[in-house]
């Protein structure tokens, strides 16, 4: 076998370019979004294939599992990088994402991040690196304005320690100020689920935001809430999109319903991303969730670049000013946004949308941004 060398140069003699996948494929990894996520990276390359791969060259796809744990995915970037990816793609979880950014930035190595949203993905700008999700700012501004537009002011969030949360704790609480709304943080670490509830009580929220982990602890605190007469009135928000997947209707039944969180759809999917939706559902079993459609959308942006720009890896880098894509969820551009050090498409479209508590496998779309 013709292993590529590791500066990912240019090959004319039918060997695969391979592309390095990270995803959480084990606890305590989203287990969920990392099998959505490779559906659309792995159905995209089978796609490319079936239409003639790079220029004749086949698409292979190197997969390797973060587990939501920031140095295994560097130390992968490491071995992906020695292997002769071209590029990296993928990622679901932010604070692990930041850590591939900062190593593909320092191996030279193009990284375009599938799904996380922190907005400092990078401590630096760098070109080296481009984002298909929108930033935290963006989506979590929107949330908040949903939720001031719902005549939610007093706002509680159930935090755990997290740069994703804190980061997602600020953005909320600066939003909600300028019209006069209050957020008040529940540390989860320090309180049980019974203490929790009366600090609800006592602090008399109007909505519960869960920025904490998935299942645990966000699934016992909603079935705590939902089980406390005193917090009938209560809205459970989950910006971060925990109810998004089919596991979370599963465990959770009625509870889990009428849970608003964002969802990185159009309200309605043009002919290409309908035509997608279906084939996903086939490979999954159950319907996609919007981070299938962002790992289809990650494969397309680069089997372009490849095919427009060539395979080395400075090259493939420089073209992300270039890219024009027409995605699944709408026309793909990456440009600079102020604050983001990363080349970013701006912006994907955003949805505030819950599941229907009339029939929980509908999801109703309550807001748009």
């Amino acid at each position: 076998m013709n292993t590529p060398p590791p500066s990912g140069t240019e090959h004319t003699d039918g060997s695969p370019v391979r592309l390095g996948a990270l995803v959480p494929l084990t606890p305590p990894g989203w287990v969920e979004a990392g099998r959505h996520l490779l559906a659309g990276l792995d159905l995209a390359v089978s796609e490319v294939n079936g239409t003639g791969g790079i220029h004749g060259r086949p698409l292979e796809l190197v997969v390797r599992d973060t587990a939501a744990d920031p140095e295994r995915a560097a130390a992968a970037v490491d071995e992906l990088a020695g292997l002769g990816v071209t590029a990296l793609a993928g990622e679901y979880h932010s604070v692990v994402a930041r850590a591939v950014a900062a190593r593909a930035h320092t191996l030279g190595v193009p990284y375009l991040c599938s799904s996380a949203v922190l907005d400092a993905l990078t401590d630096e700008p760098t070109e080296w690196v481009a984002r298909l999700a929108p930033a935290q700012s963006r989506g979590w501004r929107i949330y908040a304005d949903f939720l001031l537009g719902a005549g939610r002011r007093r706002i509680a969030v159930a935090t755990q320690p997290s740069v994703y949360w804190a980061s997602g704790v600020r953005i909320l609480r600066e939003r909600l100020a300028r019209q006069g709304g209050t957020l008040v943080e529940l540390d989860t670490d320090a309180l049980t689920t019974e203490a929790l509830c009366d600090a609800l009580v006592d602090h008399g929220a109007t909505a519960l935001l869960l920025l904490v982990g998935h299942p645990e602890p966000a699934m016992p605190l909603v079935r705590a809430v939902r089980g406390d007469r005193r917090l009938t009135e209560i809205l459970i928000g989950a910006p971060a999109g925990q109810p998004e997947f089919a596991g979370w209707a599963a465990a959770l039944g009625g509870d889990g319903a009428g849970i608003p969180f964002l969802r990185y759809l159009p309200d309605r999917l043009g002919p290409r991303g309908e035509r997608v939706g279906d084939a996903l559902r086939e490979r999954l079993g159950e319907p996609p969730s919007f981070v299938a459609f962002e790992g289809w959308d990650t494969v397309a942006v680069l089997a372009e670049v490849l095919r427009s720009h060539g395979t080395d890896r400075a090259t493939v880098a420089e073209s992300w000013p270039r890219v024009a894509v027409e995605g699944t969820r709408g026309p793909i551009r990456f440009s600079r946004a102020p604050g983001i050090g990363v080349r970013q498409w701006t912006w994907a479209p955003i949805q505030v949308v819950d599941r229907d508590p009339a029939q929980p496998d509908r999801f109703r779309i309550l807001h748009s941004g």
